[in-house]
């Protein structure tokens, strides 16, 4: 009777073991969520063109919510701010980029602070630039 008995338990716990009364889920388990993607960024390169400094393209187009960044091609320092003074990228020397910016509007103007004819306008994908005004146009 004795082994029978031990016979009968061990038929229960195999029994509970193989019917997942381990505690574990014998169900599919959902994928993890995919981390979201980063921002894209927009390069705008700074370049001399025979002779006459510029930026490359002008107008750039940024999607909205993405990045820009200032690539200095050039051989001489850049500095550029937007013309609202909402960004300021600080000094860019040759061959360095600046961090990479988010604008707080929809399309901006820009110009270089030590090169005063060096413009520049983006377009955000929502729309064009804010009108030209003030001294760098």
């Amino acid at each position: 009777m004795r082994t029978s008995s031990l016979v009968g338990a061990i038929v229960v716990a195999l029994a509970s073991w193989s019917c997942g009364g381990s505690g574990s889920s014998s169900g599919p388990t959902a994928p993890a969520p995919a981390p979201p993607s980063p921002p894209a960024v927009t390069t705008i390169n700074i370049q001399a063109n025979n002779g006459s400094k510029s930026f490359s393209p002008n107008p750039g187009t940024v999607v909205q919510g993405n990045m820009v960044v200032w690539q200095n091609s050039d051989s001489q320092i850049h500095h550029i701010v937007l013309n609202d003074g909402s960004l300021d990228t600080g000094d860019i020397a040759p061959g360095q980029s600046s961090a990479a910016l988010r604008l707080a509007a929809n399309g901006a103007r820009y110009h270089c602070t030590i090169h005063p004819t060096m413009v520049g306008s983006i377009n955000s994908s929502a729309g064009e630039p804010p009108p030209c005004s003030g001294d760098y146009c």
